[in-house]
């Protein structure tokens, strides 16, 4: 085969999307003796057959970063309030010792009860009374680490070790997506910046490359380079793409292990698809007003946030298996001045949270799709920063809430003691919440086990992850000792 050399590839190129391409293949010319197959040689994103009968096809993840208060949202505690600004007797972990006070705090918000199935709900919270009966409230969450990056870790990799997959790289590895054209793993990221851990959130560990998440940008462009140059659009597209694929087909008969060169080739075809797919997908513009409305895009408080749930929704329309949203580092993070800043993000982020839940149960979605709402981590019910209150981290016991897929709606799962420290009563933790997941979407554990040097691993990586039946519509059938 006469192939361009690489300097001159790039000049005909222009360095436009597909140019980029060709330059990337290029580099992965180097000669290199084969090394012995350790993996299956086709990694790919088809739709897979799942071994049980799933209830979800499809998860939003709405990713409050930085540890939502859930004795100010979601978990009233009429003994705390009663004890307000009395010293606690009791053992408190501690992130910030030197801010650190016994003083018990009270919520300065009132609680009321929403929706038939009475679902205690605070006044910043107070959006979500809307579909109080379509979600699941779960109060007994647990981690048991207190930092910010391992606690997220641990909700979304099963483990607080660096470097694991995340949860939507795994949930793509068993299930893979229903349309071609599009990422099966997306992640829509905050205008203020990327959360803790950064890429880390999405990352697809030592799966093979082709599951990692596809970053969609806060403003436009929101996919950069999707567009290519004047000069190659069209036909001259298509034979530069033609023969960037004889290319890789050469190397991949030369290197057949070679993982990160199969997810390239995925991705130069799922990119010249995505030209398309991504800019339709992408364009509210064709939502009617109502809708817009709906989602807060009148209000330059909900406007942002809202345009990402909208996105979410039409994503996940169009076949994306995973959508995650992370609000910027930090926003939830209140170890000081949380009277004036928790109201301020809830207003940003709650009220589009109900709309998209709302719209997928219109739409006929909802049943179908996952939607998760919480952080890595709840508040503790002693001040932090007397000049000017705020409350430190706490793992032991916080609440997140979910709707669609299979949970039960108006359903209240769990609960912290009377002060709101540690989760008492039916404790979910990290890798009970994983096993929830895959049960709903239909997966057996070995169908998201990786064989790598050194032993197998999972998203549970044996853990003694249960699922939680009492919040699912149909829990798993209970076997008797004769079966």
């Amino acid at each position: 085969m006469n192939h361009y050399v690489r300097r001159h590839m790039l000049a005909q190129s222009c360095f436009g999307f597909s140019g980029l391409a060709a330059a990337l293949s290029a580099q992965q010319t180097v000669a290199a003796p084969p090394r012995p197959e350790l993996i299956p040689t086709v990694w790919d994103m088809k739709p897979k057959r799942p071994a049980g009968e799933p209830q979800a096809r499809a998860m939003i993840s709405l990713f409050m970063q930085g540890g939502p208060s859930h004795i100010d949202l979601f978990d009233p505690k009429p003994e705390l309030t009663r004890l307000h600004m009395q010293t606690y007797g009791g053992k408190i972990k501690y992130d910030n010792a030197g801010e650190a006070s016994s003083k018990l705090f009270g919520t300065p918000w009132r609680f009321r009860r929403y929706g038939e199935c009475g679902m205690d709900l605070s006044e910043p919270a107070s959006a979500l009374g809307t579909v109080a009966d379509e979600i699941c409230m779960m109060r007994s969450m647990h981690t048991g680490v207190n930092n910010h990056g391992e606690s997220i870790k641990a909700m979304n990799t099963g483990r607080q070790l660096p470097g694991r997959p995340s949860l939507g790289a795994w949930l793509t590895f068993g299930l893979g997506s229903y349309n071609p054209r599009l990422p099966g793993f997306m992640v829509l990221i905050d205008p203020s910046g990327l959360p803790v851990l950064g890429v880390e959130n999405w990352q697809n560990g030592w799966l093979p490359a082709v599951y990692q998440g596809t970053v969609v940008r806060s403003q436009e462009p929101r996919i950069l380079n999707l567009d290519p140059p004047p000069a190659l659009v069209g036909k001259p597209q298509k034979r530069l793409l033609g023969y960037l694929r004889e290319l890789n087909q050469d190397l991949q008969q030369r290197f057949p292990a070679e993982s990160d060169l199969n997810a390239r080739m995925q991705s130069y075809e799922l990119a010249e698809g995505m030209q398309h797919a991504a800019r339709e997908a992408l364009n509210i513009s064709e939502e009617t007003q109502a809708t817009q409305k709906r989602y807060g895009l009148e209000d330059d408080a909900t406007r942002e946030y809202g345009t990402r749930c909208l996105i979410a929704r039409r994503l996940v329309e169009r076949g994306v298996r995973f959508v995650q949203l992370h609000t910027g580092n930090q926003q939830w993070d209140h170890h000081g001045g949380i009277v004036k800043s928790l109201p301020n993000i809830c207003r940003r982020t709650i009220p589009t949270a109900a709309a998209l839940v709302n719209d997928l149960r219109e739409r006929g979605l909802l049943d179908s799709t996952i939607v998760h709402w919480g952080g890595e981590m709840g508040r503790l019910p002693v001040i932090q920063n007397e000049k000017n209150i705020g409350r430190d981290h706490n793992t032991y016991g916080f609440s997140q809430w979910v709707a669609g897929g299979g949970f039960r709606g108006g359903c209240i799962h769990g609960a912290t003691d009377e002060i709101g420290h540690h989760a008492v009563e039916d404790i979910v933790n990290h890798y009970d919440w994983h096993a929830t997941l895959l049960y709903l979407l239909g997966l057996a554990e070995e169908q998201i086990t990786f064989t790598r040097p050194g032993g197998n691993s999972s998203l549970i990586d044996g853990q003694p992850g249960k699922v939680v039946s009492a919040v699912l519509q149909r829990p798993p059938a209970i076997e008797t000792a004769e079966s």
